[in-house]
């Protein structure tokens, strides 16, 4: 019953602010900007500078949208001062439509969300259901309709816990989820896809496995024939040296032939010399005799030795011919094979060091996983395009992309000159990288360096399309210095990636950056403030973090450079 009472109150608070500010719209509707503004100052409340201010920016929100962006910023801080969340979502929600004329779709995203956050507070469901409808929009120009999907379901669960119907937003509720399960049944689709690759590689490799079995295989039985050959060689060596032998034994009876024919020489000496002559031709026929016989057994035993040995010699020679041809085109076709498989693991981990650090790569193919790591000195730096969404429909989506990579692949070639420089991802048209990922502490020249580097890249390449009369490319470039928690995130398309509020200070130094600037803040700027000239901005109000010093990095100071 309190409840309800105190909710009552809070409710005629609201409809009681929203009929003054009513009135006081009608009062000034028919007055022109000049005559607001110097009614603005001469305005002696915040209440009356609250009106004021509102009703300048939507007068002005038509013609100059950037100007009425300042005058709605300027109401919510003064809604903020008085703690009037009616206006606060109001000038929250007019802030956010000055940011989608200028087609600045992440102002826009922030300031809707602020519009619901402050609409929830003052149970206005008019403006809870609008922001919604426009953030969902946003989310599904990007094609990320999990994330309007869950825009929705959020504002369906709130008005669901308060008991209003929503019948649209349910229906529309129900589409998504429809979207995301079709979106889930293509996912299970490349999956199994991605996993019949995997089986086809797996049987390739097995056939490899049994290829190189069979070659082992043949080169036993080469060795065995191998054996038979040097066992048949010898014995062919044996009978040589045995007719060797034989030889041997002719040449000595030959020796005691011509002995025993000298001795019986000195016997007949005393015989008649015809008898001896006779008997001496006898003898001379009988021994010329036998070294003729002696002669063609060993012709005879040369001339099967010999044709053994050239048979034998021949069919190595065959053998051995056979043996290397096989083993050449076996090598060469396991060389081969060795050489595609070796071209894919090096493919694998040019696309793993790609994706990830070497040390973490390593880390991972080692261990299965990578622990997670807290740095305490990191540098981080975003940047971002601006008017992206205005130059994405004045090009075609071909053209759109290729001006795109162009831009990105020149920023990769630049931090790809400094070591310590990591980048670690891209979300549409913003791009984020890191330096001081190591246990040792750094100081980011290095990092203020590339920054500067892609300025001046950017600006002569706008300087070449507006040459052609084509729309060109300007960024915003953020440095924040602290500390930072590292790790590899999922288990399919993994990502490497950081976290912690230096990824967030960061974030706002580049939201906080005009076009062409890099924008540091105060911790980055006390480690770069002796090698670079740079100029103070004051205190800059932040989203969630307030006023805080921001510098701008000008130059680099000459002979600085290491």
């Amino acid at each position: 019953m309190v409840m309800c009472t105190v909710l009552t109150v809070r409710t005629m608070k609201h409809l009681i602010t929203c009929c003054l500010l009513l009135l006081g719209w009608i009062t000034v509707q028919g007055q022109s900007v000049d005559e607001l503004q110097k009614q603005l100052q001469s305005a002696a409340t915040q209440r009356e500078k609250l009106e004021l201010n509102y009703q300048i920016a939507e007068q002005l929100m038509r013609t100059d949208a950037e100007t009425a962006i300042e005058y709605a910023k300027d109401a919510h801080k003064l809604a903020q001062n008085l703690q009037n969340n009616a206006m606060l979502a109001r000038t929250a929600f007019l802030t956010a439509e000055g940011y989608e004329r200028e087609r600045d779709e992440r102002n826009q995203e922030v300031w809707l969300k602020s519009t619901l956050t402050y609409a929830k507070r003052a149970g206005d469901s008019d403006l809870i259901i609008r922001s919604v409808d426009e953030r969902s929009d946003l989310w599904r120009k990007k094609r990320n309709y999990r994330r309007a999907y869950e825009i929705n379901k959020e504002a369906f669960e709130y008005f669901s816990s308060s008991g209003t119907s929503i019948s649209e937003l349910e229906s529309q509720y129900e589409r998504q989820k429809a979207q995301l399960a079709r979106e889930k049944a293509n996912l299970e689709q490349e999956r199994q896809l991605l996993q019949s690759e995997i089986d086809r590689l797996i049987e390739e490799r097995n056939q490899i496995a049994n290829e190189r079995n069979t070659l082992s295989s043949e080169k036993q039985q080469l060795e065995a024939q191998q054996d038979q050959l040097v066992s048949a060689k010898n014995k062919v060596e044996q009978e040589i040296s045995k007719k060797e032998e034989a030889l041997v034994d002719l040449s000595q009876q030959k020796q005691r032939a011509e002995e025993y024919a000298r001795e019986q020489s000195e016997a007949v000496k005393k015989l008649s010399r015809d008898t001896l002559e006779k008997r001496y031709m006898l003898e001379e026929a009988r021994a010329d005799l036998a070294i003729e016989q002696l002669k063609l057994s060993q012709r005879t035993s040369f001339l099967r030795i010999s044709g053994i040995g050239v048979a034998s010699l021949f069919l190595i020679f065959l053998l051995t011919y056979w043996r290397f041809r096989s083993k050449k085109r076996s090598a060469q076709e396991l060389a081969i094979k060795n050489e595609i498989i070796q071209q894919e693991r090096q493919r694998s981990e040019d696309l793993l060091l790609n994706i990830l650090p070497a040390a973490i790569a390593s880390e991972l193919k080692e261990n299965q996983k990578a622990q997670a790591r807290r740095f305490e000195h990191v540098s981080v730096f975003f940047s971002d395009f601006r008017n992206f969404t205005q130059i994405s429909e004045e090009l075609s989506p071909e053209e759109l992309v290729e001006e795109l990579d162009k831009c990105f692949k020149a920023f990769d070639h630049i931090i790809g000159q400094y070591e310590d420089i990591e980048k670690i991802k891209t979300i549409g048209d913003a791009y984020m990288c890191a330096s001081g990922l190591t246990e040792r502490t750094t100081i980011p020249y290095n990092m203020v360096r590339a920054a500067l580097e892609i300025q001046q890249f950017l600006d002569e390449y706008k300087q070449v399309r507006q040459r052609q009369g084509k729309p060109f490319f300007e960024a915003r470039i953020g440095i924040h210095t602290g500390p930072v928690v590292a790790g590899v995130v999922g288990t399919k398309k993994f990502a490497y990636d950081i976290w912690g509020d230096t990824v967030n200070m960061a974030a706002r130094m580049e939201t906080n950056c005009p076009p062409g600037q890099v924008n540091v803040s105060e911790t980055t700027f006390q480690r770069i403030q002796y090698r670079f000239d740079c100029r103070h901005r004051g205190k800059i109000y932040a989203k969630n973090k307030g006023d805080i010093d921001m510098y701008f990095v000008e130059r680099e100071r000459v002979g600085a450079a290491v």
